[in-house]
């Protein structure tokens, strides 16, 4: 047979496949120096700790990649964590229903992301002022509801939520892990998840296409709204009390670990594995400064940095996207 009429074997386009798993390798990297250099830090408790201190983190995540996926972003998530913990314990301290507690904190949540959403879509005002009114706002309703003061939780169905265990994990660590499911299955497999990136890629071309745009980003605000209230409710279990003063700076966290994970600050591109590892990147670094007693004020520093970092990252993906 003529070597000439030999098939070439296809060869894998290796850098592709690199830029696209850049990360995901990068934390396993990462992971394996850390485990290697770092005392104590490769250890089942600290592995389930790890896990447990990024569960709310995960969860707000989860919607707020919908949100930055639509070219919006939601600043008001650390008030509204704040909210539904301290009004969860006044309606349990009032009414002693744990039922009431759960579905009046969930209600409070859903409402307050409806109303950043009609801010937003309706009303056409800036996402970066409608969102940081609101967290003043709710913010403020969380000490004005609470009197300034912590309220405590005694209802053992309550702290359930945040210490019971399943399989040996923390139940947060399972709701975290449901809600990148779930939210994984939206973004990806329905109708919904295809409307969102359409309306963050490109809004009139969407509305050319038949999508309801503002209804659409009225629903985006409204789940993200209802999953921070669940996991306000969740960290208030966690702690046993509804603290008006808790969760202060979640939301930078939060989007850093969306930029990190590849949703880009455009809009119209998001996935959900990848906010999962920059869920994780975020919460390993800060477990290894507490380990490693780095004081808080470096801390401080170092979280600047991070979200400094994904959002230059992000610039250099969408220059790069241009260019090619």
């Amino acid at each position: 047979m003529n070597a000439s009429t030999l098939t070439p074997l296809p060869t894998l386009p290796a850098r592709p496949w690199l830029k696209e798993h850049s990360m995901t390798l990068g934390y396993l990297l990462l992971f394996l120096l850390l485990a290697a250099l770092v005392e104590n830090f490769f250890t089942a408790a600290n592995i389930v700790g790890l896990m447990l201190s990024v569960a709310q983190i995960g969860m707000v995540a989860c919607t707020m990649m919908l949100c930055l996926a639509s070219r919006d972003f939601d600043l008001s998530v650390g008030s509204t964590i704040a909210f539904a913990g301290v009004l969860g314990a006044i309606i349990l301290e009032r009414s002693g229903s744990l039922g009431l507690a759960l579905g009046g904190g969930l209600l409070a949540g859903a409402l307050i992301g409806a109303a950043n959403g009609m801010l937003i879509a309706y009303l056409r005002v800036n996402a970066l002022i409608a969102t940081l009114a609101t967290m003043l706002m709710v913010r403020g309703l969380a000490f004005i509801v609470s009197r300034g003061q912590a309220v405590g939780i005694a209802s053992e169905g309550f702290i359930a939520l945040g210490d019971s265990q399943l399989l040996g994990l923390p139940l947060p660590v399972w709701t975290s892990a449901a809600c990148f499911l779930v939210f994984g299955v939206l973004l990806n497999h329905t109708v919904f998840g295809r409307n969102t990136l359409a309306i963050g890629g490109n809004p009139e071309a969407a509305r050319l296409a038949g999508v309801r745009v503002e209804r659409l980003r009225v629903w985006i605000f409204a789940l993200q709204g209802l999953i921070t209230a669940l996991a306000g409710l969740i960290l208030a279990a966690r702690i046993t009390s509804g603290q008006p003063n808790s969760a202060q700076g979640f939301e930078l966290d939060v989007i850093s670990a969306c930029v990190l994970g590849g949703v880009s600050l455009q809009g119209g591109r998001a996935r959900i594995f990848g906010v999962l590892i920059g869920v994780l990147i975020m919460g390993t670094l800060e477990n290894v400064m507490n380990l490693l007693d780095v004081d808080a004020f470096y801390q401080y520093l170092m979280r600047g940095l991070i979200l400094l970092a994904a959002v230059l990252l992000d610039q250099l993906k969408t220059r790069g996207g241009q260019h090619g």
